[in-house]
């Protein structure tokens, strides 16, 4: 297929044959892709996409750049069986950094009702995204994972938008023309988590990681942004919820995501010496212990929720306590097997995730901490570039995490109780 590799002082072109010519004629787009191509695998991430489209691709220019800091830049055609597969196959390469060269202006569509997105709409990644609208490419603001995009008809202004939340007659994104997609690249000088990058695993020097990671923590909050703590019950089970309350006191948690089993039992912690019934002292079942998480829900119902009982001194310790002492928010979205639940769960999914998302758009790193269903929640919110960190002691959980789309999530197998206390003592050093 190849002519010949031409090498100059600038780069290394590689060009393609005569005979790609005499191709019989599809439907094709030239795409170009930038950044550090090789090293960072996007090309054959790109190649191995379009393969497995079944569609064909030629290489038409390929610059490398003559350092380790010097972008590389490619240009492919890409060819389909028929218009509406080679938007597939484009579709699925946008996310790695492939755009059209001459690329068009994006097609809006109006949604035909309440809650319902037009037939063809483009499905949001967590990527930074632009759109071109009237010949001018505009930043899409909030990117998150499976919305959509709505195009603002007064401001021209590009947001993303939730199935539930768009109106009849909005102005959304359908196809892939008039896109560009960045993909998250590591910076050379900051590959201090690249050895945990590998495939999910126990065998990881915990030390480092811990020390890794109270570092980054350090660089979120000079730069001014917000950590989110995305916390499940066995952080209470295990003893760690005083070690997570010394990094809210710390400034290190800006704001707690959970369900009403964390809170429950922090509360039932701070009441009664227990979690589940279990004594946080010896580990052994407590006598009528099991009514305890019952009697804790009861007794924050009666005084109106968490924060008029901490408020009133009923509840004067434990995480919960710290979180409101310290002005720190915090968003418990309920679940069909909640007990109670608190007066402070949100009960309707829809406002949870309302509740949550904010949060989400504005953190510059999220810990999640041995809850699978609140991770990949959150997860699917978090812009790709918000650093993510998973512990759990069960590697399913930070795999499924990565396979449903949060590809960012840096996955940390082992014990959330001696997780905690080690990184509450490096932040407290």
């Amino acid at each position: 297929m190849l002519l010949g590799v031409l090498v100059n002082n600038d780069a290394i072109q590689v060009h393609i044959t005569e005979e790609d010519a005499l191709m019989p004629h599809r439907p094709y787009e030239d795409v170009r892709v930038t950044g550090h191509l090789i090293d960072s695998g996007i090309m054959s991430k790109i190649m191995d996409a379009i393969v497995a489209f079944d569609a064909e691709f030629e290489t038409l220019t390929f610059e490398v750049g003559r350092t380790n800091e010097d972008a590389s830049v490619a240009e492919i055609r890409v060819h389909g069986r028929d218009e509406h597969h080679l938007d597939e196959v484009l579709g699925a390469i946008q996310m790695f950094g492939a755009e059209p060269i001459d690329p068009e202006d994006a097609h809006l569509v109006a949604a035909p009702a309440d809650g319902v997105f037009p037939d063809g709409f483009y499905a949001t990644t967590n990527l930074d995204t632009a759109v071109r609208v009237n010949g001018r490419w505009i930043q899409v603001t909030n990117p998150e994972m499976d919305l959509a995009i709505i195009i603002d008809a007064d401001s021209g202004e590009a947001t993303t938008v939730p199935m539930g939340d768009v109106k009849a007659g909005d102005l959304l994104v359908v196809g892939h023309s008039g896109l560009r997609v960045r993909p998250v690249e590591r910076p050379r000088e900051a590959q201090a988590f690249e050895f945990m990058n590998s495939a999910v695993s126990s065998e990881k020097p915990k030390k480092q990681v811990v020390a890794d990671i109270a570092r980054m923590l350090r660089e979120v909050r000079a730069a001014g942004k917000d950590v989110i703590a995305v916390v499940g019950p066995a952080v209470v089970h295990t003893g760690a919820s005083p070690h997570l309350a010394r990094l809210v006191e710390l400034g290190y948690v800006n704001v707690l995501f959970g369900g009403n089993a964390v809170a429950v039992h922090d509360i039932e912690s701070a009441l009664y010496g227990t979690s589940l019934g279990v004594s946080m002292k010896s580990g052994m079942p407590m006598l009528g212990g099991h009514e305890h998480h019952l009697r804790a829900i009861n007794a924050i119902r009666a005084l109106g929720g968490i924060k008029p009982a901490v408020t009133a001194g009923a509840l004067s310790e434990g995480l919960m306590h710290t979180l409101v002492s310290n002005g720190v928010p915090y968003v418990l979205a309920g679940s069909i097997r909640d007990d109670g639940p608190l007066p402070d769960v949100i009960t309707d999914v829809i406002e949870a995730q309302r509740a949550m998302r904010p949060f989400c758009q504005e953190a510059g790193a999220c810990i999640m901490l041995s809850t699978m269903l609140h991770a990949i929640a959150t997860g699917n919110m978090l812009p790709a570039s918000c650093t993510t960190v998973c512990v759990d002691i069960n590697p399913a959980v930070v795999t499924k995490l990565s396979d449903r789309g949060s590809f960012q999530t840096i996955g940390i197998v082992t014990d959330v109780g001696l997780f905690l206390e080690q990184l509450a003592n490096e932040l407290d050093g």
